[in-house]
């Protein structure tokens, strides 16, 4: 699975939506902006991000745009895996 693939099924998993047919959205759309996330769940996806991709999201990174997008947490996440040291 991609990281997009990842990220996309982990914010469809915790959308805070009621009617299915409104969580509908791109991967550039502002999920913050349309109403599906709030400031819980952006620390619980922080989380998942640290986790699943094995990083570390530093305070420099919690910028609100760095995680508004599908596109922007993939850009942040493949910087954060660029700037690592090969073990």
């Amino acid at each position: 699975m991609s990281t997009h693939e990842k990220i996309r099924q982990y914010i469809e998993s915790n959308l805070v939506t009621f009617d299915a047919t409104e969580a509908e959205f791109t991967d550039d759309d502002n999920i913050f902006e349309k109403g599906f996330l709030n400031s819980l769940f952006a620390m619980q996806m922080l989380t998942f991000i640290e986790t699943e991709f094995d990083l570390t999201v530093d305070n420099d990174d919690l910028d609100l745009v760095n995680f508004s997008t599908v596109n922007n947490i993939v850009r942040l996440i493949e910087k954060k895996q660029k700037g690592r040291s090969p073990a």
